[in-house]
């Protein structure tokens, strides 16, 4: 028989200390008090606490101390605090207050704070690869286009070029006055480019050694090892979702709804859940319906909306590509099929 948890704590977690809230079975508040958000200190203020429910927002923090928490015999809630107004829409917030929030939630009905589930250690280890080599490509991005700047004064305009290939190009075109104050901006860049390498090849080792159903969903052209492994990474268990389509909701890419009568406007992509995921099957969605992008259902679908002109069509394709491609990988990921570039080629047209 499993042990009745009459302790109910809220946790309202910042850098330096999380302000503790406890309450009884009846509500009653039994203590308020702060301790510093660390390790040792949390462990030692839970570790030998009967089993308590105990609840916190999600945040840099929550993901180790909920599994600390948890190694401690505790049942822990990670509130998404974005869904529960009492604390996202509060006009008088304050740490005691926060924290007494979640605990009366938690106590109610853990339901109530539309608790979400943190990934393993591993697993977010993994996610910090993937996020850290965008950070390099972000890097590297910004220098380029620093490079460009400073040489326009010159009289310079640098040749067209990837990034990846951008120092080999345009070497030769840099103005004899620029080119002392631009040399070490493009050795950074070289550098840049170098560790990028690098993080590509980790990519495709964790890919291959601890996530091969990214193999599954590589059979789509525009999504390599980056993308699938992100895309894994970010759903975690697609059996949390009873239908493939729930998942473009999930990541974002459904446009809002404010129907009114005769009136139901065009309105922009709701961007809940994950932007770093929505944003790489954005840059898949654009390859697939650029230049290099292989005939397909998916391409197709995307052109016959960008061809309904102007610049924002072409925006409302790219991302109407990328909700119908989170879908398809879903799709492939939980029945294993073999992937038909263009079944359904029709369809998905005329449904639009």
């Amino acid at each position: 028989m499993s042990q009745r948890i009459t302790l109910f704590v809220g946790l309202d977690v910042s850098d330096r200390y999380t302000q503790v809230c406890v309450l009884d079975d009846a509500g009653v508040v039994l203590e308020e008090s702060r301790v510093a958000t660390a390790k040792e200190p949390v462990l030692a203020r839970f570790s030998h606490r009967p089993r308590t429910r105990i609840a916190l927002e999600a945040g840099t923090h929550s993901p180790w101390m909920s599994r600390l928490l948890e190694g401690c015999g505790h049942e822990v809630y990670v509130a998404d605090s974005r869904r529960i107004p009492l604390i996202s829409a509060s006009v008088s917030k304050d740490d005691r207050r926060d924290a007494e929030s979640l605990a009366r939630l938690v106590r109610s009905d853990p339901l109530l704070l539309s608790p979400i589930r943190h990934r393993g250690e591993q697993e977010q280890a993994d996610r910090m690869t993937l996020q850290s080599r965008d950070a390099l490509v972000q890097s590297r991005t910004a220098l380029v286009n620093r490079v460009r700047g400073l040489v326009k004064p010159f009289g310079a305009q640098l040749p067209r070029s990837s990034t990846r290939a951008f120092t080999r190009k345009v070497r030769d075109h840099i103005p004899a006055g620029a080119k002392e104050a631009v040399a070490p901006l493009l050795r950074v860049i070289d550098a840049l480019s170098e560790e990028i390498k690098l993080a590509d090849r980790q990519v495709e080792q964790i890919a291959a050694e601890r996530y091969p159903v990214t193999e599954q969903l590589k059979q789509v052209n525009g999504v390599g090892p980056l993308t699938s492994l992100a895309f894994v990474l970010t759903i975690a268990n697609p059996h949390l979702f009873r239908k493939s389509r729930s998942v473009g909701s999930y990541l974002g890419l459904r446009p809002r709804r404010s129907a009114s009568g005769a009136s139901d406007p065009q309105l922009r992509i709701t961007k809940a859940g994950d932007p770093w995921m929505r944003k790489t099957l954005v840059q898949s969605a654009q390859y697939m319906l650029g230049p290099h992008g292989q005939d397909s259902a998916l391409r197709r679908f995307g052109l016959a909306l960008a061809a309904r002109g102007g610049k924002a069509a072409k925006k409302r394709a790219v991302i109407a590509v990328a909700r119908k491609l989170a879908v398809l990988l879903h799709r492939l990921w939980v029945t294993g099929e073999t992937y038909e570039p263009l079944r359904g080629a029709r369809e998905l047209v005329v449904a639009q």
